[in-house]
């Protein structure tokens, strides 16, 4: 098992040795459905609670309560069955809410140090990225209530 998988699976918490269910990786079905038909430059919205969702886009909507899900272990879990090129931040987030700025920073920065090609990051403004919204590939709501608190994704390839 290489490096950057077996890091990325210590973000995940590991299931019970007895669970009959699929052991690893997403368990959402929809979630899956979706993951699997992404390709090159498909693109994955991680959105908050708030974000809204434009018609004709596929939302599989994890949201039970404002917080959980938090949108972090979402994020988590996509980076560690998503091989990713870039993302996108709204540039209001480093500003409004630094310390979840920082965490996804930091996600991204040991992604850097396990993998041949940097991921390249880029900014918009709230409004810009929310016109991006309905190039998305999928939107991923997650209950999390922290301002700006979105991050789209976008594939790449392990090759």
């Amino acid at each position: 098992m290489n490096q950057r998988i077996q890091t990325l699976d210590r973000l995940i918490p590991a299931l019970p040795k007895d669970c009959d269910v699929k052991r690893h990786g997403i368990l959402n079905g929809p979630l899956s459905g979706h993951l699997a038909r992404l390709g090159h430059t498909h693109t994955v919205v991680i959105a908050d609670a708030g974000l809204p969702i434009p018609e004709g886009v596929p939302c599989v909507d994890l949201a039970v309560v404002p917080g959980l899900p938090a949108m972090l272990p979402v994020l988590d879990a996509l980076l560690a069955e998503l091989c990713i090129e870039a993302t996108t931040l709204a540039e209001e987030l480093p500003v409004k809410s630094p310390s979840f700025h920082d965490a996804i920073v930091e996600r991204l920065d040991t992604l850097d140090r396990l993998s041949l090609t940097p991921i390249a990051r880029q900014q918009l403004s709230h409004e810009a990225f929310k016109a991006a919204l309905p190039e998305a590939s999928v939107i991923v709501r997650t209950g999390e209530c922290t301002p700006y608190a979105n991050v789209i994704l976008h594939c790449g390839v392990p090759f």
